[in-house]
């Protein structure tokens, strides 16, 4: 790989960071715990990562020739995207919204309340938290809020039907219960 290949990567990379919705203006929902495992993240990134890709590049760059020196392109691109990772990051963390799970109105969908919902179809119960993008983990059932059945379960209260657009038809599903 030339030096040439490894900055067109690491610009190509940045700027697909640069237009993800994560870098977005937009808030981001998040509990105290998830915000605190953000700035460790990105702590951890600045203090050890960052120290440790420079030494990487040293040490590459005493090898001798740069012009054709794997190691100094991919230690460099490695640094590139270590630096866009933090970015992205301090772009999370400067819009996060901490939310207090104390305040939270159970009369209606919100985000961090637990919803239990019944597909209209199938009668199959499941129960979901609605959480914000950087937590969302169906195998822990939290959903985003911004996937397409949290945007149509929020706002909704007990007993109305959220109506669901999916790739194979409508779906409907009947709040059941919302709880914190």
């Amino acid at each position: 790989m030339s030096c040439n290949a490894a900055i067109k990567c690491g610009v190509v990379f940045f700027l697909t960071i640069l237009n993800s919705p994560i870098m977005s203006d937009a808030n981001m929902y998040v509990t105290k715990e998830t915000f605190e495992k953000m700035r460790a993240e990105l702590h951890r990134m600045k203090t050890i990562d960052r120290p440790a890709s420079s030494r990487a590049i040293a040490e590459a760059r005493e090898k001798g020739d740069l012009k054709e020196n794997a190691e100094y392109d991919a230690a460099k691109e490695a640094q590139g995207m270590l630096e866009a990772r933090i970015k992205q990051l301090e772009g999370v963390i400067a819009n996060a919204k901490i939310v207090d799970t104390s305040s939270i109105d159970t009369s209606k969908v919100t985000i961090l309340t637990k919803v239990t919902i019944t597909n209209m179809a199938t009668k199959k119960t499941v129960t979901y938290q609605i959480v914000g993008e950087k937590e969302a983990d169906l195998k822990l059932g939290k959903i985003s809020a911004g996937s397409p059945i949290g945007k149509g379960l929020m706002g909704k209260a007990r007993g109305e039907v959220a109506e669901i657009q999916a790739p194979n038809g409508v779906m409907k599903f009947r709040v059941e219960e919302i709880t914190v």
